[in-house]
């Protein structure tokens, strides 16, 4: 047989060996084969760079990681909008505490200052009392002393009779002066027990109960009814009501007087509200008996004609008009 072309391709895998002819006598000649066709697999080659995948990969996840970034800055700014809202709703609760202390402070303070003056007076007539006293006891030794030496110089009868008349004489007037004291220190005890009446809660929550504790004190009352957001004048001054709390039963009402603007916030009805007027001899009070949601009705309390040209509450009819 002819020698058959070396396929370079077929050399690599071997295809080229020729099949052993040699044959086997046992078993005779052995026929030729035609060897099967192999196909030949180039190796892969990569033709485009993974360089833009890569790229493409970490621009997503710098997008997500900036994703995260702004939620968590968006809730810790959240976080702290809230607790700084939280924080001004304490202060502001605070300070309304503190202002409500400070009205509460000035109101002992003027009750207290009242009481001290009126008991300074009192402690002022007790001590000329004492002082009257003691000149008292002193006249009374002397005239004594002198009457027993006349008795023991055996004076005439007409001597002896003078020196009682001067006696006498002083003593009805050392009397005199003892019953003039006495009603300056009843005067001012009444007066006394008077204020203390006032500080300690006469409240009236009636019409009537107005007219009988005018009668029984040595006061002013002056009777008024307050829409919300309008503004009345009471006696000399000016009463505006903010605003009113039927649940809590507090007010809260601008006073205008003195050329000035004093705020009560959160007041108490069928409690006094005390301040002070330049020339008033005491304070003068406000107590609001009735209140709604959005009217108040009370009196005004002021010392004895310190409005003389305002008709009082013993001056007025029920109807409006004075008597």
């Amino acid at each position: 047989m002819a020698d058959q072309p070396r396929n370079p391709g077929n050399a690599v895998f071997g295809f080229n060996d020729a099949p052993s002819t040699t044959a086997n006598p046992a078993q005779g000649p052995v026929p030729s084969q035609t060897p099967a066709p192999v196909s030949y697999m180039p190796p892969p080659v990569i033709t485009q760079s993974r360089m833009p995948v890569i790229l493409t990969i970490l621009v997503i996840l710098l997008i997500v990681m900036a994703g995260i970034n702004f939620y968590l800055v968006w809730t810790l700014q959240k976080n702290v909008q809230q607790g700084s809202t939280q924080t001004a709703d304490q202060l502001n609760v605070m300070a309304h505490r503190m202002d409500a202390s400070d009205e509460r402070y000035a109101q002992l303070r003027g009750q207290f200052q009242v009481t001290t003056e009126r008991l300074g007076m009192t402690q002022q007539e007790l001590g000329r009392a004492r002082q009257l006293a003691a000149n008292i006891e002193q006249q009374q030794k002397q005239a004594v002393s002198q009457l027993n030496q006349a008795i023991a110089q055996k004076a005439s009868s007409d001597q002896l009779s003078q020196l009682q008349k001067d006696s006498d004489s002083k003593f009805g007037g050392i009397n005199s002066d003892i019953d003039g004291i006495n009603k300056k220190i009843g005067d001012t005890n009444d007066a006394l027990n008077g204020a203390k009446g006032e500080l300690s809660g006469a409240i009236a929550k009636t019409h009537d109960e107005l007219v009988a504790l005018a009668h029984k004190t040595d006061r002013d009352y002056f009777e008024f009814t307050l829409s919300r957001g309008s503004q009345q004048k009471v006696g000399n001054i000016q009463v505006r009501l903010e605003k009113t709390n039927p649940k809590k039963n507090n007010f809260t009402a601008d006073l205008f007087f003195d050329d000035k603007r004093t705020v009560r916030k959160d007041q108490a009805i069928d409690s006094p509200v005390l301040f002070y007027m330049q020339g008033a001899p005491s304070a003068c009070e406000l107590v609001v008996n009735k209140l709604d949601k959005n009217t108040i009705s009370g009196y005004l309390s002021t010392p004895k004609g310190f409005f003389p040209n305002t008709p009082n509450v013993l001056q007025t009819r029920p109807g409006g008009g004075t008597s």
